[in-house]
């Protein structure tokens, strides 16, 4: 009898989502075994129209989950621009990553209408642009449900800075119980995309009295991230956050960071802490254990803060609650 009813209580946690981690895989095996395939061909073509949608669909979903959890409030728009997206620390999201995830959203609606929540597709989405780029495949854990919370106030002090060391930044992914390897691992998704040179003006200009370009900069790369970012630069030029493959999901930020051309305080002081070098040193080294802690990164990540049961909602439209 026991054995039966342990089997029952199994059996519910799967059908609801509710199992290891709250997430399943296959979790619309019956109700939209097309989802990922759907999705796929939505990244696909977007991929193919700008190389902008994989970046900027990797970084919404860093930047949702950080805050509400990984439940789509960051894609609510809000005519009184007060929504997640409003915030000062969102504003420089790219517009193609929404532009994807709502684009999946829609081609997903079309077969299976009222099924497949937003958050879920931002998951899928995101290890799909991953292997777009180069990146390694994975099975993206599924059973989200859309928050109903979308607010700018709630943003600050809950994303990750470019300044920051290695113990706010621990600190900082420990809410989500994430580990340092975690960290280090997810902070390698700087091997794509680019930056601002406001973002890190710091590191070349006012560093300290003493230098103004910061010391741990190779002074090679310091001097080319000043040719193209002088003084008073115009804000919306931007710079590739990898100088060397920034178009591949590699392991190559990592041989960055040895050779001193990290483009962020936040990672450049993963090699420059001795608790953080050797795993630097360890993922320059071996794509393969990158990849590894990669994958197990970006499945602990997707869980943070998830809505499963009847918690939140499906919404039929990214951008607004139903």
């Amino acid at each position: 009898m026991r054995s039966i009813v342990y089997w029952l209580i199994t059996v519910v946690m799967v059908l609801t989502g509710n199992g290891n981690g709250q997430l399943v895989e296959n979790f619309y095996a019956s109700t939209c075994p097309m989802v990922e395939l759907v999705v796929k061909q939505a990244v696909d073509t977007k991929v193919s129209q700008t190389f902008t949608t994989i970046p900027a669909t990797l970084r919404l979903f860093f930047h949702d989950c950080f805050v509400e959890g990984c439940d789509a409030s960051v894609i609510i728009a809000s005519p009184n621009g007060d929504a997640e997206k409003d915030a000062s620390d969102n504003l420089s999201l790219a517009g193609d990553g929404f532009d994807t995830v709502i684009k999946a959203k829609q081609a997903v609606e079309s077969v299976c209408p009222g099924v497949v929540s937003c958050a879920d597709v931002l998951a899928i989405v995101a290890r799909d642009v991953v292997v777009a780029a180069g990146g390694p495949l994975f099975n993206v854990q599924l059973g989200r449900r859309d928050g109903l919370i979308s607010q700018a106030s709630r943003v600050a002090g809950n994303l990750p800075l470019p300044t920051f060391n290695t113990n706010q930044l621990n600190t900082m992914f420990s809410r989500h119980n994430l580990t340092e390897l975690d960290m280090i691992a997810l902070s390698g998704a700087h091997t794509l995309g680019f930056s601002h040179c406001n973002r890190f003006a710091n590191r070349l200009y006012s560093f300290s009295s003493s230098s103004k370009v910061d010391p741990s900069l190779n002074p090679t790369y310091a001097q080319q991230l000043m040719d193209a970012c002088p003084q008073n630069v115009d804000p919306n030029i931007a710079i590739n956050m990898d100088p060397e493959t920034p178009t591949t999901f590699d392991n190559v930020y990592y041989q960055n960071l040895v050779a001193g051309k990290g483009l962020f305080t936040s990672d450049q002081v993963l090699f420059t802490d001795p608790s953080s070098r050797s795993t630097v040193n360890n993922f320059a080294n071996n794509l393969g254990d990158f990849n590894q802690a990669f994958i197990t990164a970006m499945r602990k990540l997707g869980q943070t803060g998830v809505k499963t049961g009847n918690q939140g909602e499906i919404r039929r439209d990214c951008t607004s609650f139903n």
